[in-house]
């Protein structure tokens, strides 16, 4: 059946091709945070194996959200480590990083997806598709206080 929402379908559709790039870094976000969860080590192991757990959490029901978006948009989400390595801006992990690198990594993917997000937020304000603004606006927060609490991991008291 037609989707019929009040937004055309060349709106919908890149709208949904905007979204499935924010699916794809948050994934990817989310396997290598969950990764650093199982692997960090070191002093601060505690504090960064509670908070990375409370990350990829967040995370994983992120993502849910996002495709469910893309589909009411009428489009197929995309869900293959394939696809997602094809539309991420996030880089995959694939080292043993010391715990301070991992910091860095995430605070890194974290503000990757505040770019990412940012950057589909005009085609939906021209397509008055506040739904998916909503969304993009509540991942921007959360991206944004996740950045900013694991960078001051990073700095001196």
């Amino acid at each position: 059946m037609k989707v019929d929402i009040g937004i055309p379908d060349e709106e919908r559709s890149a709208i949904a091709e905007g979204l499935s790039r924010l699916l794809a870094d948050s994934y990817t976000l989310y396997l290598k945070t969950h990764n650093y969860h199982w692997n960090v080590t070191g002093p601060q192991f505690s504090t960064l194996h509670t908070l990375f757990e409370q990350q990829y959490t967040e995370l994983a029901v992120a993502v849910d959200d996002i495709a469910e978006r893309i589909r009411a948009l009428g489009h197929r989400a995309p869900g293959s480590y394939t696809a997602f390595a094809a539309l991420s801006s996030v880089p995959e992990e694939t080292g043993e990083p010391k715990a301070t690198d991992m910091i860095r990594r995430l605070v890194q993917g974290q503000e990757t997806i505040v770019r990412t997000a940012r950057g589909v937020f005009p085609l939906v304000e021209r397509a008055n598709d506040e739904p998916s603004a909503d969304l993009l606006t509540q991942r921007m927060l959360v991206h944004e206080k996740n950045a900013w609490m694991l960078r001051s991991l990073l700095e001196e008291g």
